[in-house]
C-alpha cells in the first residue's frame, strides 16, 4: 500500500481546539500542495489516492475536503485514531481495517502534530529521517503492512513551495 501522511493546513488560534478552522493561507497551501502532490506522484508512477482517513476535528476535516475535491478518492472517512493524542498502534489498527491488500491502494491520513511525525518515524523505523511536518506538510511512504519499520520513504513536501524532498 502507498500511504501519504498529511498534516492539516495552518489553522486559526482558538480556545476550542476541536473547532479551529483553517486560515486562508492554510487553505491555499493545501490546495497548492494537492497540485504539487499530484505532479510528484505522476513523475514517480505512484497510483492516485483511493481513500482518505482524517481526524474528525474541524481543521483536519477541512483539509480532507480540499484533498477530496482535488482527487475525488473513493472513500473519505473520519477516524478517531487520528485525533490529537492518538497513537501509532491505534492508527495501525485503523489502517488494518482499511487495507484491501491491493498494491495500488493509496491512502491519505490527515492528522495533527505530533502524531503525524510519530507515524513517519514509526513506519520508517528511524527517528528524524524526515523533518517534522509543518502545517500542510506531507510524507508519502510505501508500506508492506501497517507496522513499525515496514515502510520505505518515497518523498516528502512542505509548504509554501512544496518542493519534493527524499
Amino acid at each position: 500500500m502507498i500511504l501519504t501522511i498529511w498534516r492539516h493546513g495552518a489553522a486559526e488560534d482558538g480556545s476550542n481546539d476541536r473547532l479551529r478552522e483553517l486560515t486562508m493561507t492554510g487553505r491555499d497551501d493545501v490546495g497548492f500542495g494537492c497540485t504539487r502532490f499530484r505532479e510528484a506522484c505522476r513523475s514517480r508512477n505512484i497510483h492516485p489516492l483511493t481513500s482518505i482517513l482524517h481526524s474528525p476535528w474541524l481543521r483536519t476535516t477541512q483539509t480532507a475536503e480540499i484533498i477530496t475535491i482535488a482527487f475525488n478518492p473513493l472513500i473519505t472517512t473520519p477516524e478517531d485514531a487520528l485525533r490529537p493524542g492518538g497513537s501509532p498502534a491505534g492508527v495501525d489498527a485503523a489502517l488494518a481495517g482499511h487495507d484491501s491488500g491491493d498494491s495500488e491502494q493509496h491512502i491519505a491520513l490527515v492528522s495533527h502534530q505530533p502524531l503525524v511525525s510519530y507515524l513517519v518515524d514509526h513506519y520508517l523505523g528511524d527517528h528524524g529521517s524526515v523533518p517534522p511536518l509543518p502545517p500542510g506538510g506531507l510524507v508519502t511512504l510505501s508500506l508492506d503492512v501497517a507496522a513499525p519499520d515496514c515502510g520505505r520513504l518515497l518523498f516528502w513536501a512542505f509548504p509554501p513551495e512544496y518542493e519534493v524532498g527524499v
